[in-house]
């Protein structure tokens, strides 16, 4: 019996800055997860994840990433993505300094 669908995201990296975006649903990249289209049907998250990866001067890596709803966006169900939209943990500026 095959999985039912978990909402999803399109998330890849900036291709110059390479920071983790994130696509919205006015086809635009953002680097807030809570700003991240909430893709609920399967067939739209995959011509989603076409749209990312038709931009290869923009993005890198585009793939769609497990969420859950949440009262401000999406929110991460996996302690990857959970890592990926805070940045990365080697220096305290950038997105870390809110936290």
């Amino acid at each position: 019996m095959p999985r039912p669908y978990t909402p999803k995201v399109v998330t890849a990296s900036d291709l110059l800055e390479g920071d983790v975006i994130y696509l919205t649903a006015t086809d635009n990249w953002t680097r807030h997860l809570a700003e991240a289209e909430l893709i609920e049907d399967e067939a739209h998250a995959q011509l989603r994840l076409l749209l990312a990866e038709s931009q290869p001067n923009r993005v890198v890596g585009a793939y769609l990433a497990e969420v859950k709803p949440g009262p401000h966006g999406p929110e991460p169900t996996h302690f990857r993505e959970a890592f990926r939209a805070t940045g990365p943990s080697n220096y305290a500026h950038g997105k870390q300094t809110g936290l």
